[in-house]
């Protein structure tokens, strides 16, 4: 599978599971959860369809930028997602605390992915309608 076809199913896949995990906790979870980790899990959810939505992006971007930001980029959001949001998640179901150690490092992957976004669109050049 090329790195485009991949960003744009873990966009789907990540955006699916997004909207499932929102309706999850506003329906199955409210009640159950505190409100503070209420929070916390729809920071989870945000940020996940945030960049689930940016994997689509970039799967675009592969196809029309050469190099490798855009597929940095995908790679960041991926890990991003599965740290930040999953810590998140887990954090606000009652994992332990040191979970959290993991939120800050899915945060610094969104902030590069978004950096590498920015230095393909920058240094990255257009390709032909035939795909060269």
């Amino acid at each position: 599978m090329d790195s485009s076809r991949f960003s744009a199913l873990a966009g789907a896949v990540f955006g699916f599971a997004g909207v499932a995990a929102g309706a999850i906790g506003a329906h199955a979870l409210r009640a159950r959860l505190a409100p503070d980790m209420m929070a916390v899990y729809q920071t989870a959810a945000h940020y996940q369809m945030i960049h689930a939505l940016a994997l689509l992006f970039v799967s675009s971007a592969q196809q029309r930028w050469h190099g490798r930001a855009a597929r940095i980029a995908a790679g960041c959001f991926v890990v991003g997602i599965l740290l930040f949001s999953g810590s998140l998640y887990a954090l606000a179901l009652g994992a332990p605390r040191i979970v959290g150690f993991a939120t800050p490092f899915g945060g610094l992957c969104f902030l590069s992915g978004w950096v590498a976004i920015a230095v393909a669109a920058v240094g990255g050049t257009g390709r032909s309608a035939a795909g060269g």
